[in-house]
């Protein structure tokens, strides 16, 4: 992912939160234009920092470069309900989902 793609991809995933820039800056405690910076390609953020960035959106590292899922929190979420379902309750929300897709 490029810097172009970073910063665009923390813009949406931010929006989505419905959190400002300063909130998300102060919360993650950085100063009040840190996230604003990233946005505007003026800096990257340190590793250390990338990782409470995801921590405080509610995703994985993965999630925030897997770039085609507008909301990986929920689809995580969905995902890790999906695992505590028996085979056939899998199978008919299968159907439900495949029809909802045509």
């Amino acid at each position: 992912m490029y810097e172009n793609e970073f910063s665009s991809r923390l813009t949406a995933l931010r929006m989505k939160k419905g959190v400002s820039a300063r909130d998300m800056s102060l919360s993650i405690g950085q100063n009040s234009g840190y996230i604003n910076h990233i946005e505007n390609r003026q800096t990257l953020p340190s590793m250390p920092v990338f990782f409470n960035i995801c921590e405080y959106l509610g995703i994985t590292p993965k999630e925030f470069f897997t770039t085609e899922q507008d909301d990986p929190a929920v689809i995580r979420e969905i995902t890790d309900d999906l695992n505590k379902l028996s085979q056939e309750q899998l199978h008919c929300l299968a159907v439900i989902v495949h029809g909802l897709c045509q």
